[in-house]
Formats: structure tokens, sequence, C-alpha cells
């Protein structure tokens, strides 16, 4: 009994060996993994997406300043009631405008700082007070509808560099609003520059409308005035090359954005002293304290019959080239706030 009892024990241990055995000969390898060769498709190429749009003006807000502006602005009456409009449009955008009171007059100051505290601000500025006889809707109602375009436009959202606006009292007694700005030299430390319009409202189609000083090397975009012009130190290129590259600056409007002007840049060395009629508006006193600045004109009695005449009217105003002029400055400006360089011009090394 003993001994088939050992011989079965010895028959189970056989099976149990050839048992594991089998179940390494027999184990089914893993199949291979089934690739499925899939075709690599390489998205297409987006257009890079613009980090900023510039927004696009309204000609019908802009030119609804001027009419709301449409008044002889000489006496203290009529300057006045103009600070009150000026103010209470800034307001309505958000602005907290100041005034600011010199010994001829009273000019109108506002900011919104910019999120690089180290990035110097820019300056958007025109004056408002007209000759004595003049409505001024040219001279220079356009340029205060502009500033304040920029105002609505670009007040709302925070940028590198710090927005500011003014709007200049007695640049027609001799730029003098300009110059008490100016006289605040604390200011002018943190001012990387200045945009100045200057009538930007009229333009003239004939050949021969359009005149050009003496001694000054042009080479004009036609020989009409369908042109804006723009007048820099050679100090500070930076800024009159915003406006040359202004015109490929997406805006967005939806349907089709109205033609903008050619734009004739004009860099003035020795700060204007070889070509003085570079230097009859507000931007000069700012080349004199070393702060670039920029003049934006449709070159005023070099084109216009208007010129400090009563019959500068709203009629006057040339709808497509102030709206596209209006645009070119709200290109240039959006352009200049979204950069934290130096704007200086670099000597060459």
């Amino acid at each position: 009994m003993r001994k088939w009892i050992w011989l079965m024990l010895l028959v189970l241990m056989t099976v149990a060996v050839l048992g594991s055995r089998g179940s390494t000969f027999f184990e089914q390898r893993p199949s291979p993994t089934i690739v499925e060769r899939i075709p690599v498709i390489t998205p297409e190429a987006q257009p890079s997406r613009e980090v900023d749009i510039t927004p696009q003006v309204s000609a019908e807000k802009l030119l609804n300043h001027i009419q709301k502006l449409n008044f002889q602005r000489y006496t203290t009456k009529e300057r006045s009631l103009t600070r009150t409009y000026i103010t209470t449009e800034l307001q309505k955008f958000g602005w907290k405008p100041k005034l600011e009171k010199f010994s001829d007059g009273v000019n109108i100051f506002a900011e919104r700082p910019g999120t690089n505290k180290a990035a110097k601000a820019i300056l958007v500025a025109a004056h408002y007070d007209t000759v004595a006889s003049s409505p001024g809707a040219d001279d220079n109602a356009s340029g205060v509808a502009v500033v304040l375009e920029v105002a609505r436009l670009l007040g709302s959202r925070p940028r590198p560099r710090t927005l500011q606006l003014a709007f200049f009292d007695q640049e027609e007694a001799g730029l003098l609003g300009s110059q008490a700005f100016v006289s605040k030299t604390a200011r002018l430390q943190n001012l990387g520059g200045a945009i100045v319009m200057d009538m930007v409202g009229y333009a003239c189609y004939t050949s021969g409308c359009q005149k050009y000083p003496t001694g000054l090397p042009v080479t004009p975009p036609s020989d009409k005035g369908d042109f804006l012009a723009v007048v820099g130190d050679t100090e500070h290129l930076s800024l009159l090359n915003a406006f040359q590259n202004s015109q490929n600056i997406r805006s967005t409007a939806l349907n089709k954005q109205e033609s903008m002007p050619a734009v004739l840049t004009l860099p003035i060395p020795f700060k204007g002293l070889l070509t003085p009629d570079t230097l009859r508006s507000d931007h000069a006193p700012f080349w004199y304290q070393g702060v670039g600045a920029v003049l934006v004109t449709d070159t005023a009695n070099l084109r216009t019959p208007h010129y400090h005449k009563p019959s500068d009217v709203p009629a006057t105003i040339e709808r497509s080239f102030f709206t596209g002029a209006a645009q070119i400055v709200v290109n240039a400006t959006s352009a200049l706030l979204e950069k934290d360089q130096v704007l200086e011009t670099q000597p060459p090394s």
C-alpha cells in the first residue's frame, strides 16, 4: 500500500513538472502591436494674430465735434464755453480732465497711466482757440476732434505707455498755451514724445493747389493737396516712423475702411532754425525743451483758402480726408503706446 502511495506521488509530481513546462512551451506570444499608419497632417499656417488691432474712428463723431464747435473761440467767454464742451466729452469717456491756468489762458490736461512705469508717456494735443471772426472748423476744431476721438478709442484699455491729452489755449496769440505747458519741467521728465494736430481736415484735388515753403527740400507725393504732412525733429525719428507705418495697421472696421491719405513725413534738423515755417505751431516749444514732437497738419495756408477767415466752416471740411487723417493719428498713437523703448534717435556708433 505504501508502495502505491509513493508511486502515485511520483506520477503526480511528473505531471506537475510537465504541466509547468508545457505552460511555457505553449504560451502564446503576445501578438505584435498593430500600428496603424495614420498620415501626419501638418496644420496650415495660420496668419499671425495681432495682439492689438487698432479701433476704427467714427466719421460721424468727428464731424459732430466740429459742428458743436462751430463758433468763434476767441474771447474769454467763448474759450470758456469751448473748455466746457471738451471737459464734458472727456468725462463721458471716463477721463478726469484738469484745468491748468496760466497768465493768459487755460489749458486742459488729462492722462491714463500705462502698465510700465518706466516707459515714458505719449502726449496727444491740439489748440482749441481761434483768431477773431473765424469759427475755425479746420483751425483747429479738426485737431480738437481728433484728440477727443483718441480719448474715446484708446483710453479704455491700459497699455505699456501712459497716454496724455492736452488742449492748448492761446496758440493763435503766439503758442502761449504750449509754452506754459512745457514750462513745467517736472512733467517733461516722463514725456517720451508729443503728437500735435493743427488743421487736419482740408484737402484739395486740383493740380497746383498745394504750395510749399521756400528753402524746404520736399518731395511731395502728388501735385495736389491730398496728403497729410507730419513734421518732426531729426532727434526723435521714431515718432516720424510711427506715422510712416500707420497705414499698415489693421483696424476693427467691419465694413470697408475709408481710404487714408498719403503721409509726407518731414524730418527737420537743427530744431527748425533753418526752416522757420516749420515752427508755427504748438510742437515747437517741445523741440526747444529737447522733447520729441511731431506736427500733423494739412499744411494750413499752403493749401486752404479759408485760413484765418470767416469761411473756415464745417462745410469746407473734406470728410474722407479728415476721417483718414484721424485714423492715421489713432494708428500711430496706438503703436507708440504699445512700445516701451526709448524714442530718441540713437547717434551712429
